[in-house]
């Protein structure tokens, strides 16, 4: 019995940590808090659609996460460049059978100068619920902007759901929460790699991410993360290999333990 209950207590907490939050991609991103809003990778379909901008070559990522020990979340990306601005299409998956979360996003980003990109996405989300006999969605969108102050130096800011959409569900209204996010990565040297992000979720208080990222060699990281509050502590490995960039996050919380993360990605 005590089993049973800590699984539907442990289920109950993986819900709500993704249906109440657009929640970010990508174990390089997990293992740094998830301060990733000023990131160029495959993964700004998630992050902050403006990073798709400096993708100079078709790309595609997936990303697994046994969430909670619950029920997996899936993803995937991809990214098409073209003369008139980057493209990219993504999916998202949590849960399963009477409990299923889909987000299904198409971008479009764009470099409005030397130093400022734009990306905006659609998304439609599709939510799977025990009470409902079909599941529901809705359209809303997000956006953001890329900064470069330097070679060194780059801001982002990024907003989800601004007209907080949501479902009518058999106990109500369930609302997506608008979500900001601003922050900014910054390059010391050659080996050391640090990020900072605010994240404000109109349910919830400010919440401040940070991270590290150390490469010792060219072709390997190792990475850090702490967040909070409540306290979050995060760490993870990445390795590329040619075209292929594999990474690997952990994410410590106190009360539900070690949650692993895996993505690849792939640029043809």
């Amino acid at each position: 019995m005590n089993r049973l209950l800590l699984t539907i207590s442990l289920l109950a907490l993986g819900i709500r940590a993704v249906s109440i939050d657009n929640y970010p991609v990508g174990a390089r991103s997990l293992a740094l808090s998830h301060a990733s809003v000023s990131f160029s990778d495959v993964w700004a379909t998630f992050n902050n659609q403006a990073g798709l901008v400096d993708l100079n070559s078709i790309s595609t990522g997936f990303y697994y996460e046994p969430r909670f020990r619950t029920n997996g979340l899936y993803a995937g990306s991809l990214v098409i460049p073209s003369g008139v601005g980057n493209f990219g299409v993504s999916f998202f998956q949590f849960g399963k059978r009477t409990y299923k979360e889909n987000k299904f996003g198409i971008a479009y980003s764009k470099k409005l100068s030397r130093q400022l990109n734009f990306g905006i996405q659609f998304d439609y989300m599709l939510l799977t619920l025990p009470e409902n006999e079909q599941a529901k969605g809705f359209i809303t969108f997000e956006g953001g902007v890329n900064f470069t102050v330097s070679e060194n130096l780059v801001l982002g800011a990024h907003i989800f759901n601004p007209f907080q959409q949501g479902i009518e569900t058999f106990s109500g209204k369930q609302k997506w929460p608008v979500i900001f996010k601003v922050g900014g990565s910054y390059k010391f040297n050659e080996i050391t790699f640090m990020v900072l992000e605010l994240e404000k979720n109109n349910s919830n208080p400010l919440l401040l991410k940070t991270g590290i990222e150390f490469n010792p060699i060219d072709n390997l990281a190792f990475r850090f993360g702490v967040s909070g509050k409540p306290f979050q502590y995060t760490a993870g490995i990445g390795y590329s290999l040619g075209k292929i960039i594999a990474d690997i996050g952990f994410g410590y919380h106190e009360n539900l333990g070690v949650t692993p993360s895996v993505s690849i990605q792939f640029e043809f």
